[in-house]
């Protein structure tokens, strides 16, 4: 198989991405073969890349949107698996024994691995994973692959922080502000309008802001602008540190902002008054994989849209520089030879 694989970490005007021919690798006992159908490419990709997000190891094969279908399973798997559609997401493997595993936080585990981080992902033509973290998508059984790659990160760490925000099903009438309008955003718009939250959108772009008001936010403007009304939750999607001051000024009491971001600038020192009256920051880490499942459902139910431009896996690097220079609407999917 061929898989586009990261070796030298740094600036993406050069190509870090490389083309590699492997062996087919036989999945361990708990584990899966996949044949991969699409893998959406992600900003976590990019800090990887460039080294702002330091390798876990090399080389490796980035990428954690993957949908595919099972080839072959481990001697420990049921063989009813082969040819199911699964999905692949960040979580790639937690210990399960540890008290963040048995508490429902494997997102915590200090053993946990991480799909293109820790293990290779699927920027490539085939995946080896472990069984219970390939999710099964039954529920999106009339969506194509493609359109379900961006699903897998942007969507599932997006719901992630909604919850981490403390809203969902009972939260109508609550005010959410999102600062930053990609990929991961436009999804969680979606979540929040399906649920009855008003959507307030700080973006960088008029043509973003636009686009968030034709989606349903009820007010778009830039950064450093107020929302027309106090704020009781708020999602940081941009890795800016002056960001995130920002949206703590537009809370209200008692009101958090969770910052959706693996790795973020140095946050500037604020004013207390901005941060008292009980409202907080909290961070979004990974995600588990009941958080994954819920979402699968959830993203079913409302079919939940995903905006997303093709690109064949030869072309990752193209992908990665025009992540960088922001010069993408929604996601790129990357396409193995054949598909």
């Amino acid at each position: 198989m061929i898989a586009m694989q990261l070796s030298d970490p740094g600036p993406v005007t050069t190509d870090r991405l490389t083309l590699a021919h492997i062996d087919e690798i036989a999945p361990g006992p708990d584990q899966v073969l996949i044949d991969i159908e699409a893998c959406a490419m992600c900003r976590t990709d990019l800090q990887i890349a460039t080294g702002d997000v330091p390798s876990h190891r090399l080389p490796l094969t980035p990428g954690h949107q993957v949908i595919g279908r099972i080839r072959a399973v481990g001697s420990a798997i049921d063989r009813a698996r082969i040819g199911t559609r699964v999905g692949l997401a960040w979580i790639a493997n937690a210990c399960g024994e540890c008290r963040f595993c048995l508490d429902g936080r494997e997102n915590l585990c200090y053993r946990a691995a991480f799909t293109g981080w820790d293990v290779d992902g699927g920027y490539a033509q085939q995946v080896v994973a472990e069984s219970r973290f390939a999710f099964d998508l039954a529920p999106l059984q009339d969506r194509s692959s493609q359109s379900i790659a961006p699903l897998m990160c942007a969507g599932v760490i997006g719901y992630r922080a909604l919850r981490i925000a403390e809203l969902g099903a009972a939260s109508s009438g609550a005010r959410l502000g999102l600062y930053g309008y990609g990929a991961s955003a436009r999804q969680v718009l979606q979540m929040a309008r399906h649920w009855g939250v008003d959507v307030y959108v700080a973006t960088r772009s008029d043509q973003e802001a636009q686009s968030a008001l034709e989606a349903g936010a009820v007010w778009a403007g830039s950064y450093t602008d107020r929302p027309p009304a106090p704020l009781d939750a708020a999602i940081t999607f941009a890795p800016v540190g002056s960001i995130v001051a920002e949206a703590v000024k537009s809370l209200d009491r008692g009101g958090i902002v969770a910052i959706n971001a693996i790795h973020l600038d140095e946050l500037p020192a604020m004013n207390y008054d901005d941060l008292w009256w009980e409202r907080s920051i909290r961070s979004v880490a990974n995600v588990t994989s009941q958080d994954v499942g819920e979402f699968i459902e959830l993203a079913a139910q409302i079919d939940l849209k995903t905006d997303y431009e093709l690109l064949d896996l030869e072309d990752a690097n193209e992908g990665l520089r025009r992540i960088e220079s922001g010069s993408v609407r929604g996601s790129f999917v990357l396409r193995p030879p054949g598909r």
